[in-house]
């Protein structure tokens, strides 16, 4: 078990730029692709992938002068917030972790096959949100099967969820034949982002603001593009945060060039998924019937190439920050909460149907709802962080943590002890 659990983490280190596109190509000589075809729509992933990552470090990076300045305002909180990384590496040290992925995947073949679901989930990145839960039930009740079966079954709701929003998923981000599986954005940041737009809407005044980037463009001409609002808003910010001129126009230049690059790595991204979804559609009329629909489960991060949702998370980042420092009980400072940031607005604004006012709000609503839970969960957090190897020193936390599933197994985990 150990060498097969060594052999995972060692595929895992590769990153997703590097598994997705094996995955891919697999897929597509499942569903008959050439295999030429398949390998060319695998290697474009990655490319998508590594332009990804890429156009996010340089958001990351064009933030971090105006993130630190308001770090520097914030004293007294006594839990460390350790970031999604170590909390994935923590979630695959369960004895389990080797048979989540071969079994989720036959799961979900039988599924699809029974038609009780239409989606398949590539996302194998992301599996460490199925595990996370998981393993925190595991060291915490040190129970084997309460930890793999909790991992399968979210493994299994991650699916019906794909389906239930894969139309507005691909009505909004233009995304044809995909769907979104990762867990924490699909089946806890894109509800509580729809409660919050519904609450909007009885709210007189705010029901009738709808601000989108169109009307910006219609209204503004030239001053309301993608480019010109990131400038702005990182002129903007760099004001806000009294950084010097160098520092403004990196930021304002790094801004701009993700507002324009994003929409174009992800469309490299759709260029490998595309064929794969002819494929499998193709695939599935033939063997089960006319009608029948498969949709490609993918990582959040498919859709970042919107526009609105890039100037959501440059706008909700300092008012996230605000939120941190002012509001009563705050317990951490969110560094690997900012770093999701751009993820959770993708949820929100696809919620909002594209209304950058109501995307923002929910995109805070939804952050400072995750700054108290983490906390919350933060004594369990630990103990599985300590178990699993991750040495810190006090308590950590991290927003995986703040998810309802693992809000519950740790309220349940208080009941019995």
């Amino acid at each position: 078990m150990d060498s097969v659990i060594n052999i995972i983490h060692t595929i895992f280190n590769l990153g997703a730029s590097a598994i997705l596109p094996i995955v891919i190509a697999l897929l597509g000589i499942f569903f008959r692709m050439k295999f030429s075809e398949a390998i060319k729509s695998g290697l474009m992933v990655g490319v998508g992938f590594i332009g990804l990552t890429l156009v996010v470090k340089l958001l990351s990076s064009s933030l971090e002068p105006a993130v630190s300045h308001y770090a520097k305002l914030g004293s007294g909180y006594t839990i460390l917030d350790v970031g999604w990384p170590a909390v994935g590496a923590a979630s695959w040290v369960a004895p389990f972790a080797a048979l989540a992925i071969p079994l989720g995947l036959a799961i979900n073949l039988l599924l699809v096959r029974l038609k009780l679901t239409k989606t398949m989930n590539v996302d194998i990145w992301n599996y460490m949100h199925f595990l996370i839960p998981g393993a925190l039930a595991y060291f915490l009740f040190g129970s084997f099967w309460i930890g793999l079966g909790i991992t399968l079954v979210m493994s299994v709701i991650a699916l019906f969820i794909g389906d239930l929003i894969a139309k507005r998923w691909q009505d909004y981000f233009g995304l044809e034949g995909t769907t979104c599986t990762t867990i924490i954005y699909s089946g806890w940041g894109i509800p509580i982002a729809m409660l919050v737009n519904k609450i909007i809407d009885f709210i007189p005044g705010l029901n009738k603001m709808d601000i989108s980037l169109e009307t910006a463009n219609r209204r503004l001409g030239v001053l309301g593009t993608p480019i010109i609002i990131g400038f702005l808003v990182g002129i903007l910010l760099a004001a806000l945060t009294r950084q010097d001129l160098t520092v403004t126009i990196n930021m304002a230049m790094g801004i701009a060039a993700v507002m324009v690059l994003m929409p174009k790595v992800v469309s490299v991204l759709m260029d490998g998924l595309s064929p794969i979804g002819k494929a499998a559609k193709n695939f599935m009329t033939k063997r089960m019937g006319p009608g029948s629909e498969l949709n490609i489960g993918m990582d959040i991060a498919l859709g970042l190439g919107d526009a609105t949702t890039i100037t959501t998370t440059v706008i909700s980042i300092p008012l996230v920050i605000l939120c941190a420092l002012i509001l009563p009980g705050i317990q951490f400072f969110p560094v690997g909460l900012l770093m999701s940031v751009c993820y959770i607005s993708v949820g929100c604004t696809m919620a909002s149907k594209g209304n950058l006012l109501c995307s923002i709000i929910s995109t805070v609503v939804f952050c400072v709802i995750t700054l108290y839970l983490a906390a919350y969960v933060a004594p369990g957090a630990t103990k599985m962080l300590n178990s699993a190897g991750v040495s810190i020193s006090g308590q950590g936390t991290d927003v995986t943590f703040s998810e309802i599933w693992n809000v519950i197994i740790y309220w349940v985990y208080g009941l019995v002890h």
